[in-house]
């Protein structure tokens, strides 16, 4: 077996974060090599390599590291440290809308057409999504997704909205160019309230930007948008959809596979390294035990209780 190349191997400052959910309480900076695998990556069964360690380098950070692969990765004196686990999920684009939905439980669909229902509803009785995908398209879908972005979650608490900026938009204009770029926009009232931004690699299309506006959260903007989404790519040139690194409902709801993964550091075996894996598995831990003690029954009980 040849080993896989990583989709991505640069050396670049990232953030090793401290977070409680999605808020990020401190972070320290430090110089990886950050080896991202791709869905590909993640789904063929052969070794993943390594590139060289760059002197300047403090370590390697490896994203979507399929945990039966964990064992097979050389360490040579770094120290190890899994960041985070989650499964990797993604949906077979061959097998065709109908077959997808199948997959679907039965309250899931029935509570998707009740969804779509209200919010067609409030927009004359048909539901308003429109596509995107050529450079002249997503020069009109930017301005109005970034609206709905600067609303969003992602944006106000992990800085992931919706890129803006001069070498963004040259970068969506050269994959819109390669036909390497898809996105919707849901619209409610001529209004829009729901984004979704994807890019290509090869066959696989990728969830890359997403967001909805809290104040429809009860109309479930985000779910019906990827529902609509999804129908349009069964007939498009896509074999898979990737759904990337981190879980959440919505990916395990649409979802038609996935791979355990990890997120695994590895760091030169310095004083400051040593402190910062033992700071990060103590917080961590302290988080998980916060987490499980919060959401135990007799707690809930007792909490529903005083609220009454």
């Amino acid at each position: 077996m040849t080993a896989a190349a990583p989709a991505v191997a640069s050396t670049a400052s990232i953030q090793l974060k401290f977070q409680i959910g999605a808020r990020t309480v401190a972070a320290i900076p430090r110089r990886l090599v950050r080896v991202a695998l791709s869905l590909d990556d993640v789904l063929r069964d052969c070794p993943v390599s390594l590139p060289p360690l760059p002197a300047d380098a403090q370590g390697y950070a490896i994203t979507s590291l399929p945990v039966s692969r964990i064992g097979e990765i050389r360490a040579g004196g770094l120290l190890t440290f899994v960041r985070q686990r989650y499964v990797r999920y993604h949906t077979d684009l061959t097998i065709g809308a109908e077959a997808w939905l199948a997959t679907l439980s039965g309250s899931a669909r029935s509570g998707l057409k009740r969804k779509m229902k209200k919010l067609a509803a409030l927009s004359g009785g048909t539901l308003d999504v429109r596509a995107y995908r050529t450079a002249a398209e997503f020069a009109i879908f930017h301005p109005l997704a970034r609206a709905v972005s600067a609303t969003t979650y992602q944006e106000a608490l992990l800085g992931s909205g919706l890129p803006d900026g001069t070498g963004a938009m040259d970068r969506f204009h050269a994959l819109a160019a390669e036909d390497r770029l898809r996105a919707w926009l849901l619209f409610v009232e001529d209004r829009p309230v729901a984004y979704l931004c994807c890019t290509a690699d090869g066959d696989t299309l990728r969830y890359d930007h997403v967001g909805h506006d809290p104040a429809c959260n009860a109309l479930s903007p985000g779910a019906v948008l990827q529902v609509e989404a999804m129908r349009a790519l069964f007939a498009d040139r896509f074999a898979r959809f990737d759904f990337t690194e981190g879980e959440g409902q919505h990916k395990r709801q649409f979802a038609t596979g996935g791979t355990a993964c990890v997120d695994l550091l590895l760091l030169r075996p310095t004083l400051a390294n040593r402190t910062i894996i033992a700071s990060l598995g103590a917080f961590d831990g302290a988080a998980s035990w916060a987490k499980r003690t919060l959401s135990h029954p007799r707690l809930v009980r007792a909490l529903r209780a005083v609220r009454r």
